[in-house]
């Protein structure tokens, strides 16, 4: 569960609190305990019909096939926005670390270097899409674990070791941009797609509920000292991605650097694990289990480049990340566990319980579409100021 929720949120929390304030920090703090309770949620409408496996199923359960479509729609949604975003992670760093290198391109070739090094890293990470061993992918997972522990050691010695020195001061509130952030805030906690597989797997289902509180509490706890450690060292210079605004000549700075230039090739295969294994699912019985792996293998290749190709149109790291967690992830965290809870749980739920439930759906709803509407007009403003450049 760590490994899911621990990706691209630690890079962009310190530009989110700097952005929004210290204050912010109470969201940052408060959406990770409803995404906590809405797991729980998802565990206990797993709990009432064990033959729902799947967040699609629950989906199915509460409200019929418009419930499965809907749901199916926003994983795969959040599927495609977020390995955009990853892609667009890996080209900023990855122009970062081969920065001094000189590459000779043919004439013909009417590509940037950073375009070209981006399109490198991901066909060394296309193999991973043809996994279908799910121990391998776990594998992969925790890599990642590994690659992000890395970073935060990395920002950890920059500051106290004074590489950087810390004395900057964190602005209290910027009301006015707490619409943008909320968005990375939220995509900080995006996991949900994969918590009935995980709660399926277990040896011990009724152990679920104490595996997220230990979760999110220690990727809350990571974030928030990423964040005020981030914020503090770097104030309004500080990059959406703490590792763009560390000292590039520095040893540890390389370190970070790498790290996140890998976390997204192990995070590739994870994120297409619903949507190939929903795939397979879909092809007829008669077809041959070495068909299903090309076929697999060859859609997983064909939407990574196109992944590839939209990550390189629009490289606006921050925006892109926040308009994913606005339209998508609050709807996938908070808004749907909290509907499907009240529709499966209608007839023995207590009034209190329901009028919590009908609260969050109210705060998921409002941050999605202020959220949406902050992150789209500050994108297209980008597209339309590099446009005109």
């Amino acid at each position: 569960m760590i490994g899911m929720l621990i990706g691209l949120g630690q890079l962009s929390t310190p530009y989110a609190l700097e952005n929004g304030g210290w204050v912010s920090a109470f969201l940052l703090v408060g959406i990770g305990v409803i995404c906590a309770y809405t797991s729980h949620l998802l565990g206990k409408c797993l709990a009432k019909n064990p033959k729902s496996r799947s967040y699609t199923d629950i989906g199915q359960h509460a409200f019929g096939s418009k419930g499965r479509v809907l749901a199916t729609t926003f994983i795969y949604l959040e599927i495609f926005m977020s390995l955009v975003s990853y892609t667009i992670s890996l080209h900023d760093n990855l122009a970062t670390v081969f920065a001094g290198t000189q590459l000779r391109l043919p004439a013909w070739a009417s590509l940037y270097k950073s375009q070209l090094l981006t399109m490198m890293g991901v066909l060394v990470a296309l193999p991973t899409l043809w996994l279908r061993d799910l121990s391998s992918i776990s594998f992969l997972s925790s890599g990642g674990i590994l690659m992000s522990i890395v970073i935060f050691t990395s920002v950890s010695c920059t500051a106290i070791f004074q590489i950087v020195k810390a004395n900057h001061s964190i602005p209290a509130l910027h009301l006015r941009k707490i619409p943008a952030i909320s968005g990375l805030y939220i995509f900080s906690y995006a996991g949900h797609i994969v918590f009935p597989d995980l709660y399926k797997s277990m040896k011990d289902p009724t152990k679920f509920t104490k595996v997220s509180i230990v979760s999110f509490a220690s990727v809350t706890a990571l974030y928030a000292s990423l964040a005020f450690m981030g914020a503090k060292l770097f104030g309004p210079e500080v990059s959406s991605q703490i590792t763009l605004s560390m000292p590039r000549h520095h040893f540890i700075t390389k370190i970070a650097l790498w790290a996140t230039v890998l976390t997204p090739m192990t995070k590739y295969a994870l994120e297409f694990a619903p949507f190939a294994i929903q795939l397979e699912h879909s092809l007829p019985n008669s077809i041959s289990s070495r068909t299903k792996t090309v076929v697999r293998g060859a859609v997983g290749s064909f939407l990574l480049l196109v992944i590839l190709a939209l990550a390189l149109s629009v490289p606006y790291f921050e925006h892109v990340l926040s308009l994913t967690g606005s339209l998508v992830s609050v709807s996938i965290c908070i808004v749907f566990p909290c509907a499907f809870y009240i529709k499966l749980s209608w007839p023995q739920i207590s009034r209190p319980v329901l009028a919590l439930n009908v609260i969050l759906v109210a705060f998921g709803f409002l941050l999605g579409v202020v959220g949406t509407i902050s992150s789209s007009k500050l994108l297209i403003t980008s597209l339309e100021r590099a446009r005109h450049a």
